[in-house]
């Protein structure tokens, strides 16, 4: 149950989305959902997160709701209570990791070097979180992690934008990656969900 690869093959892109006011946290997971994307990873950076993950869990049942930047046990306990569906963490410590992987959701932990990889590897996952992908090496570092670790399935994160997106999806161990420009601050403030469903349409037909 704890290794997330299934939350991986969901979308060829995972909306990472960080929501202010919780009024905005349905709109924009339907504006999400109706542009085909059916998965988004809400980061835990405001104090009204989970108050935001919990009404989408509640209210959008077509959007299977992470919660990320998880960077301590309470935080993955508290998500997870708010009826998060998978856990996502920038990086990775021992003590993070087995509290994570003891709870009932899938877990996809951040790496960024082989060394973390290999750890992540002997708890029994096979899915990471590539973080932060481009300044850590982009496609052509997890190119090459491929060659001797085949079986390790990435969700690349963090510099990543549209233009960009099909150098790491060509990859045969990248399954999708993580993206923010599918919810820019300014169309969540200015309400317009048309803009974000379209931006979610053009993500979706990226699987093409």
């Amino acid at each position: 149950m704890a290794d997330a690869t299934s939350v991986l093959n969901v979308s060829p892109v995972i909306p990472v989305v960080t929501i202010d006011d919780p009024q905005d946290a349905v709109p924009v997971a339907q504006a999400l959902a109706d542009g085909g994307i059916r998965i988004i990873e809400l980061t835990l950076r405001t104090e009204t997160a989970l108050t935001s993950l919990k009404l989408i869990a509640n209210e959008v049942p077509d959007i299977l709701v992470g919660a990320g930047t998880v960077l301590t046990p309470g935080q993955a306990d508290a998500a997870a209570t708010a009826g998060a569906q998978f856990l996502v963490s920038p990086g990775v410590t021992p003590s993070l990791l087995g509290h994570m992987l003891a709870l009932n959701v899938p877990v996809l932990p951040g790496v960024a070097t082989v060394g973390e990889v290999m750890a992540v590897l002997e708890s029994g996952l096979e899915a990471m979180k590539f973080f932060p992908a481009g300044p850590a090496g982009g496609p052509a570092y997890l190119a090459a992690i491929g060659a001797p670790i085949p079986n390790v399935h990435f969700c690349p994160t963090g510099g990543i934008s549209l233009a960009t997106a099909p150098d790491y999806l060509k990859l045969p161990n990248v399954s999708c990656i993580g993206g923010s420009w599918l919810t820019p601050r300014s169309a969540v403030e200015d309400r317009d969900w048309a803009q974000i469903t379209g931006l979610a349409r053009e993500a979706a037909a990226l699987a093409a």
